[in-house]
């Protein structure tokens, strides 16, 4: 709740003066930007989770009316969470084909040396019983 009050007290000194319902996507970029200016892109990302929130809570709580002025396409994607690249995992028979088919005996050496690590990782994250 703290962390939530002291967003809320720096709206209400930047915007108390008038009705919520004025309030639009750009100004609420440029208060985004000018409150997290220097943060890392996480903190900029739990503010505007933060004030998108207070958005929410009196359009849910007060008036059903209110548009959510942080629910627009543009400011959502400046503040999404990153989707990691997930890699593509090998099946262990793939591995031993690779091996299988390699020529050079020193290349040889190398995967069957890379594939025995990877067994290695593979039982270590196996949940033991």
């Amino acid at each position: 709740m703290r962390s939530y009050r002291a967003i809320i007290e720096r709206f209400i000194q930047e915007f108390g003066d008038g009705p919520v319902e004025q309030v639009t996507p750009e100004q609420i970029l440029t208060y985004l930007n000018r409150l997290t200016e220097g943060n890392k892109l996480y903190t900029k990302r739990i503010r505007f989770s933060q004030l998108s929130s207070l958005f929410n809570f009196v359009r849910n709580n007060i008036d059903p009316d209110l548009r959510n002025p942080c629910d627009r396409p543009m400011i959502r994607k400046l503040y999404r969470e990153r989707v990691p690249l997930r890699w593509k995992i090998i099946e262990m028979e793939t591995i031993d084909e690779i091996i299988f088919r390699t020529t050079k005996v020193r290349n040889r050496f190398f995967h069957y040396k890379n594939r025995i690590s990877r067994k290695k990782l593979k039982y270590q994250n196996h949940p033991k019983f």
